[in-house]
């Protein structure tokens, strides 16, 4: 699954959030969340940890 990157980064800076804090926040690994950050896909379990603590809007449009 992918996550949109500007999405991404701009729920990152509403929530004055970094990656160190969301990994804490998620569960998931910092690698993991800069990976996704940079364009590459996730497990749908990642996209949903992560999408519970930035919000459902950086989820791609599945097509």
């Amino acid at each position: 699954m992918r996550i949109d990157r500007i999405k991404f980064a701009t729920a990152l800076a509403k929530k004055d959030i970094n990656i160190l804090r969301l990994a804490k926040l998620s569960g998931v690994s910092r690698v993991t969340i800069s990976g996704v950050k940079h364009g590459k896909s996730c497990a749908r379990t990642t996209a949903e940890k992560l999408a519970a603590v930035l919000g459902q809007e950086i989820l791609e449009e599945e097509a």
